[in-house]
């Protein structure tokens, strides 16, 4: 066995403090490294994994594909894959976002989602709509302009001169809000912190507002007010401002639905996804958006400014197709809101152990918050590392989670995000239970 860290592989570690296990072969929900050790990947890898790992069917799908053809550019041609996959995605998303343009991360579908809504107000016109509001705590992306758009300021330091002023307003957050996420008249759980500022701003300077319908790795799996989006987009239609869901992370079924926005009963007006549609097997992302933006764009300007090499890439649509046909075919959706339930339940054990404030989350997408005080919900100082360590112990404990920091004030903050492949049984959610009280019996013996 290799030394698989930095500086003795030629590998750039994202860590570069970290010794990684070589992971052999995946088999469900479950990874094995090179000495055998066995994993139950409770978080898809990183929110991604939906269908779980080594499923037959997609790899034949994205065998088939590269023996057809593996790449032709998105500027010339059209191809089989690209097509069914935006007519199988038009048929989930809210109605209207029927038009689909496909990427390969998250960060680009952002990236792309604000910038066309950039070029829909100059092609409209209004060129002095320019700016953008997000949420804080809130996380997009790390390329500059969904960077700008994140409030992640360890992140963002070492670039501060190159990023985008972006307006932030409070995030709905009802663990770290005095009113609890009670009271509908607080301004940051209502949304009056959204109008207040476009009219700080002027309505003829803003272009769009983005958030998460679900807190992802910014807010850990909170939910709003079951108001709170009607507000959003009341406030966004009265002032000419688009809506823009950020559903990278949270949709494609993680949440119990199709799309995280759904049970408020609203429709945004530009819908960025990715991670698991196509569950992990090619990198794909996409943005979705209705005709009366695109049909501007096109009369305009005649294509969208956005040239991408890998965009509308063969055989990562030949991925999504056959990740969504076999989502829709088993009705997985379906069971992650199923067992989504029985996840939140088994939790719940969790969230009587010692500096554990609160779990939360909505489907196959949970957030444990850890803090020092569970009475004040004091964070933890940042120095303690406790999420990291939690993690390196979920690690040993044979579990994968995800790590996530700095939502309690911007720098401090602790938590830990779960959100396993739809096909995880009820025995594997007690496993993974299991072994989550072990990591954190073991992050506590380190205090």
């Amino acid at each position: 066995m290799s030394s698989y860290r930095y500086p003795d592989s030629h590998v750039f570690y994202r860590k570069l403090s970290h010794e990684y296990p070589k992971i052999v072969r995946g088999e469900g929900c479950w990874l094995i490294d090179e000495r055998g050790k066995r994993y139950i990947d409770a978080v898809g890898g990183a929110y991604v994994a939906n269908l779980g790992h080594s499923n037959p069917e997609i790899a034949n799908a994205l065998a088939e594909q590269a023996r057809q053809f593996g790449y032709i550019s998105g500027t010339q041609f059209t191809h089989g894959p690209v097509e069914d996959l935006a007519s199988e995605l038009a048929e989930t998303l809210p109605v209207d976002l029927s038009k689909l343009y496909f990427l390969c991360s998250g960060s680009e579908a952002v990236e792309a989602a604000l910038k066309l809504a950039r070029q829909y107000w100059v092609d409209r016109g209004r060129p002095s709509k320019h700016r953008i509001i997000a949420l804080g705590p809130g996380y997009h992306g790390s390329t500059l302009l969904a960077l700008s758009a994140s409030a992640r300021e360890a992140h963002k330091a070492p670039f501060r001169p190159w990023l985008v002023d972006v307006h932030r307003i409070p995030a709905p957050y009802p663990y770290r809000c005095e009113c609890g996420g009670r009271s509908a008249t607080c301004p940051v759980c209502s949304a009056g912190v959204l109008e207040a500022a476009i009219e700080q701003l002027g309505a003829e300077n803003v272009a769009a507002f983005i958030a998460e319908p679900v807190g992802g790795s910014s807010t850990v799996a909170s939910t709003p007010r079951p108001d709170y989006f009607k507000r959003v987009r009341e406030i966004c239609d009265r002032h000419d401002v688009l809506f823009v869901a950020d559903e990278v992370l949270v949709g494609m079924g993680r949440t119990g639905t199709w799309w995280a926005i759904e049970p408020y009963g609203v429709t945004p007006d530009i819908l960025t996804l990715g991670k698991g549609i196509s569950g992990g097997y090619a990198a794909l992302s996409a943005i979705a958006a209705p005709e009366r933006i695109v049909n501007v764009v096109a009369k305009a300007a005649g294509s969208f400014i956005h040239a991408q090499t890998f965009s509308h890439h063969p055989v990562g649509c030949a991925a999504g197709v056959a990740t969504v046909r076999y989502l829709k075919q088993h009705k997985l959706v379906e069971r992650s809101a199923k067992l989504g339930r029985v996840l939140h339940e088994k939790l719940a054990a969790i969230a009587k152990l010692p500096y554990v404030g609160e779990v939360r989350g909505r489907g196959l997408l949970a957030g444990i918050e850890f803090v020092a005080d569970t009475g004040t919900r004091a964070p933890f100082p940042r120095a303690k590392k406790f999420a990291e360590r939690f993690s390196d112990a979920a690690i040993d404990a044979g579990v994968t989670v995800w790590a996530n920091v700095g939502h309690a004030d911007g720098t401090n903050g602790d938590a830990a995000l779960i959100a396993p492949p739809f096909i995880i049984t009820e025995q594997e959610i007690d496993e993974i239970v299991s072994r989550l009280a072990q990591a954190l019996e073991a992050t506590i013996k380190q205090q």
